[in-house]
């Protein structure tokens, strides 16, 4: 059974679905109705959470433009870099990505890609977390744009990452 999309994975899959192009005698898929807002009354308390998940107030990163996204997946432009942080706590998989981003941008590489993982369900906290921290102030100056990876590459799991130049 597939759960309903956040608001967040909807801001996404409507980026992403505008840039689908129909194979000949197929419809553009339709998009999703927007997902409604969550009931707040007055009276509700935010749900306690079991450990303390840092989130960072900060705009989601840019999609990667169409083209640069299809020349991704048809592997014409390099994948100069990968991370997997399967294994990883939430933490160290944060403090990793960031290590790993500076010292990408920093030898020149143009897109890298951050296998995550699809966790348990499909709605893993590595996956759902990693937009956020590629958004996040130490990151933001150097990434250029996110989108979701193809099959290929780790599909749900995984992530291209488009890193600005360096210089």
């Amino acid at each position: 059974m597939k759960r309903p999309l956040r608001p967040d994975e909807f801001e996404v899959w409507v980026e992403v679905a505008r840039t689908v192009q129909p194979a000949p005698g197929r419809a553009i898929p339709e998009l999703p109705a927007e997902p409604a807002p969550p009931l707040v009354t007055e009276t509700s308390a935010p749900a306690p959470r079991a450990r303390s998940l840092r989130r960072h107030p900060t705009a989601p990163p840019e999609v990667i433009e169409p083209g640069r996204h299809r020349r991704l997946v048809r592997e014409r432009d390099d994948i100069d870099a990968r991370i997997d942080l399967h294994g990883l706590t939430f933490e160290r998989a944060r403090a990793r990505l960031h290590d790993f981003l500076q010292r990408a941008h920093h030898s020149g590489a143009r897109a890298v890609l951050v296998i995550t993982g699809k966790g348990r369900g499909g709605d893993g906290v590595l996956r759902r977390h990693a937009p956020e921290w590629l958004a996040e102030p130490a990151v933001r100056p150097i990434v250029a744009g996110v989108s979701p990876a193809h099959r290929k590459h780790g599909g749900e799991g995984a992530f291209y990452v488009a890193l600005k130049r360096h210089g």
